[in-house]
């Protein structure tokens, strides 16, 4: 992981292109693919990670857990929590997830492998095993999961720590034993407006169907390895803004300085889009740390 110039230069850049969001709907980054939604008293958390597992315990296959320092500093919302979404199991997508559920008294939407890591926790009356395309009335917004795909990250060949999450207890849930699961995009509408949230780069073409949306939610990193991802993805979406996602480095702690996926790459984004999409604006929201 690393920061470049030309990375921050770009994001900086793109937050000053404005999302003109309805009034009342607050987005909020909690970096990597992690995100809080709130309207009218209710909030929603996409994906949420911020309690930030180092390098090391990857490599040593240390414990991974929810840090309750982090989320008390990060994971807040205002008013009530109608649910806590997750488009696949991944740790720095899943780890903090039951945790949230526990915390705001909600549930957790998701995959059997998320459902899997709730019961883990003790949990399992709060997992939700989604039913793809069937929508979720959670306060305000409405909810449909998408089945979709992870890019695949190791040499353009494979979805890294693929398959089902299966651990059988806490003790054992190193990194590598969150598995991939089931991936799903997700799609919301609150406010009279849609938004769709792509935790990774890639997608399933028969699953995604053409509905326009103002908001993507797109995962960057992997993009490279995954052929015609954006010619694939964008008409059928056909944002009116397309925010770049899962872009930082998901080693480093927040409340320290942003750094950057390697090779991520984000100067190249809206020119990359453009040549699908000439009316697409690409914008960033500052991470809820900065």
């Amino acid at each position: 992981m690393e920061r470049t110039g030309s990375d921050a230069q770009a994001v900086q850049e793109f937050e000053r292109v404005p999302l003109e969001l309805p009034g009342g709907l607050e987005v909020v980054w909690l970096g990597v693919s992690g995100y809080r939604l709130s309207y009218q008293g209710v909030s929603l958390f996409v994906d949420p990670y911020v309690s930030r597992v180092p390098l090391r315990a990857l490599l040593l296959r240390r414990r991974t857990l929810p840090d309750p320092v982090m989320l008390d500093r990060y994971a807040t919302a205002p008013g009530t929590v109608a649910g806590v979404l997750v488009g696949h199991t991944h740790f720095d997508h899943a780890v903090d997830a039951p945790a949230i559920a526990r915390r705001h008294d909600t549930r957790a939407y998701g995959s059997a492998s998320l459902a899997h890591l709730m019961r883990l926790h003790g949990l399992g009356e709060r997992a939700v095993e989604v039913v793809p395309h069937r929508p979720y009335e959670l306060g305000p917004f409405t909810v449909r999961f998408v089945p979709s795909r992870h890019s695949k990250l190791v040499f353009g060949r494979k979805v890294p720590m693929d398959g089902p999450l299966t651990c059988e207890h806490l003790d054992g849930l190193a990194p590598g034993a969150y598995r991939c699961g089931a991936v799903y995009g997700i799609r919301i509408e609150v406010a009279g407006i849609s938004l769709y949230h792509q935790g990774s780069a890639d997608l399933d073409d028969a699953e995604l169907r053409s509905e326009p949306v103002d908001v993507f939610l797109a995962g960057v990193a992997g993009r490279q390895v995954t052929p015609r991802y954006w010619e694939r993805v964008l008409p059928k979406l056909d944002p009116r803004i397309l925010v770049p996602t899962h872009y930082d480095d998901f080693f480093a702690p927040l409340g320290r300085r942003q750094t950057f996926v390697r090779r991520v790459a984000l100067a190249g984004v809206p020119e990359e889009v453009g040549r699908v999409g000439r009316d697409i604006k690409v914008a960033a929201l500052p991470r809820v740390d900065a």
